[in-house]
């Protein structure tokens, strides 16, 4: 395992992360988690040389939590940096922050968290959340009294806002933000991961494989990037190249994602893309753009529809249209169990959609694309 110095923090971290968003299932319900895989998941990634497990409250329903406090136990919590997020959109009063906390370390079977983030900023979670309630002095609290040692941010809107959170507080540590070689000007942007590093905060990369849509890169992409690599591999290395990069998380499912991570990882440097293959991404992400129809990184935060649309999975297969022809679409969008003529554009998982996807406008395309013959 590599490992970077991440910002001013004083820590060493291995080059990848272990995202708990996306833990083996059970079954189809967000918290039909696979505990005992999940809990040999990690904890074999940890004796590998990973030292950063990464968890949020929502996460699998609201089971990720307690799920990692059981990964954690038996002498792993003290190899590991410990991250958790605070559930802004639950604070309605500044006690709120305390609750949610301390509700957090005893689902995760601990007495400090390590990396503590607000999660998911946005302009109206930043303004009528983390300013409204003081969230920012709250972190200062919360770290004085130990029960966190690093207070940062993960982010899902404009460049402008995010320059703003940045420069709002020099108690910043670090930041989260979704990056690949798709998103270059999306959301913080590569200039987001420039002007953050500039500013001494360690920068985590969420969403490296852009929701699982770069580990199976349609075939007009993986025709750009050569295949003496995977291309899970070439969007890793992608990043791991960027001096400014702390590390990234990967939500791995499954032992053979463990594995080939920790492959991946073990042979990663910044400055690892040689200079004549740097022009390969640009083109990939040009034949991408001209193939993505709905920036949906199935992340699930749309989850559940009150109407039984299952949203990712619609939207997967609008993709398809795309990137795989409206025959293998249709086959995919035939099985789906609650499509697209269910919405009834209550606008509420617009409220929590990262990629800012107005669901209520997609959804009737979607339904006249699949009706056409």
């Amino acid at each position: 395992m590599q490992y970077r110095k991440f910002g001013r923090t004083g820590c060493e971290i291995s080059a990848l992360g272990f995202g708990c968003m996306r833990l083996p299932m059970t079954g189809s319900e967000p918290s039909d988690v696979d505990k005992p895989e999940a809990i040999r998941l990690i904890r074999h990634a940890i004796e590998q040389g990973v030292n950063y497990v990464d968890t949020a409250y929502n996460y699998h329903g609201g089971q990720s939590e307690a799920v990692v406090g059981e990964a954690l136990l038996d002498g792993y919590r003290e190899k590991t940096y410990l991250a958790t997020k605070c559930p802004v959109w639950l604070v309605d009063k500044p006690e709120d922050f305390d609750r949610l906390l301390d509700e957090q370390l005893a689902k995760l079977q601990t007495d400090h968290i390590d990396f503590y983030l607000l999660h998911a900023l946005h302009q109206d979670s930043w303004e009528n959340r983390v300013k409204r309630h003081g969230l920012i002095e709250k972190m200062k609290e919360a770290k004085a009294d130990g029960r966190i040692r690093f207070m940062g941010f993960s982010f899902h809107d404009s460049l402008t806002l995010f320059r703003e959170i940045v420069d709002a507080s020099e108690d910043w540590d670090f930041c989260q933000i979704q990056h690949n070689y798709i998103d270059t000007n999306n959301q913080a942007g590569s200039e987001g991961l420039t002007y953050a590093a500039s500013k001494g905060l360690g920068v985590i990369i969420m969403e490296p494989l852009l929701g699982g849509r770069l580990a199976a890169a349609p075939e007009q992409v993986a025709k750009v990037l050569p295949e003496d690599r995977s291309a899970v591999e070439w969007a890793f290395d992608y990043l791991w190249d960027k001096p400014e990069v702390g590390f990234l998380l990967s939500g791995m499912g499954s032992m053979e994602m463990v594995e080939q991570n920790l492959v991946y990882a073990g042979r990663s440097h910044t400055g690892m893309v040689p200079e004549a293959e740097r022009p390969l991404y640009e083109r990939a992400k040009e034949v991408f753009d001209t193939m993505a129809i709905v920036p949906c990184t199935k992340c699930g935060y749309c989850m559940p529809c009150p109407f039984g649309v299952d949203i990712p999975g619609v939207y997967d297969a609008y993709n398809k249209t795309a990137s795989q022809g409206m025959r293998r679409a249709k086959e995919v969008y035939a099985a789906l169990e609650g499509q697209a003529d269910r919405c009834q554009s209550c606008g509420r998982c617009e409220e929590h959609c990262p990629q800012h996807i107005r669901t209520s406008e997609r959804m009737p395309e979607i339904v006249k694309a699949f009706a056409e013959k």
